[in-house]
């Protein structure tokens, strides 16, 4: 243990919100009991990437006593709560820290009602407007803080990436009105998304779980990450399981 520079949190300026979560590549900060918290001083390089993206200007950069940062166990703990995907991310661009990533920035969007988010259809001589109905960001499971705000209280709708491709009235059939996290399960690793499920669960009071899954024997495998995690976490969670055909079709 030295003297260095690590990152130090006002817990009575923090409001919760999270944007520091995904912008700390090495996962230092989790918002623990509503509050941004330093998980474990190994885990923070003390350069401040987090430093630009909470507007309530709570985290500060200071010198004191602190065990000196572990990369690998940093990346091992990624690993665990966010998914490989991330850490080759961030294994790929180097210990470099460039104030992390703006695409896994949190953000809710509010209201989406305005006209002009509106996307205009045609059909014929008919044109619809149809608006988007996604609220926050990021959406990949492997990005989102288990604590995220926009899960309390939320209709949760998890879906596998290759339907909003297929079904082509997702935006206002699945997604209106819920939270949203995305995956694949051929590629992706199931058990992570069951671990990362089971914290969503267990961390917030959610009033339904959506799981939208193509008809393909591989995309199953959401639905079962959906099944362990409410097992897993030991809550009563109303489910609906909505499979799409490859031709766009609900089954």
């Amino acid at each position: 243990m030295a003297v260095r520079k690590i990152i130090q949190i006002d817990e009575d300026k923090c409001n919760g919100g999270g944007l520091c979560v995904p912008n700390c590549a090495e996962g230092a900060i989790q918002i623990i009991d509503g509050k941004a918290k330093l998980v474990k001083d190994s885990y923070c390089d003390g350069l401040g990437a987090c430093l630009g993206h909470c507007p309530q200007d709570a985290l500060h950069i200071i010198e004191r006593d602190a065990d000196d940062f572990n990369e690998a166990e940093a990346m091992e703990f990624v690993k665990k709560t966010r998914g490989n995907n991330v850490v080759h991310q961030h294994q790929a661009h180097g210990h470099q820290h460039h104030g992390g990533c703006p695409g896994s920035r949190m953000m809710m969007f509010g209201n989406r009602e305005n006209a002009a988010n509106a996307n205009t259809v045609s059909a014929g001589d008919i044109e619809v407007k149809i608006k988007p109905q996604l609220k926050q960001w990021p959406v990949q499971l492997s990005l989102v803080p288990v604590n995220a705000p926009y899960f309390e209280n939320a209709d949760l709708l998890v879906t596998a990436d290759c339907v909003p491709f297929a079904y082509a009235n997702y935006h206002i059939d699945l997604l209106k009105g819920k939270a949203l996290v995305i995956g694949c399960p051929k590629l992706d690793d199931v058990e992570f998304y069951a671990d990362k499920l089971t914290q969503i669960i267990e961390n917030n009071d959610l009033k339904s779980i959506t799981v939208a899954f193509m008809e393909v024997p591989c995309c199953s495998g959401i639905v079962r990450a959906v099944d362990m995690a409410l097992m897993r976490s030991g809550k009563n969670v109303p489910v609906n399981k909505v499979k799409i055909g490859i031709h766009g079709d609900k089954k």
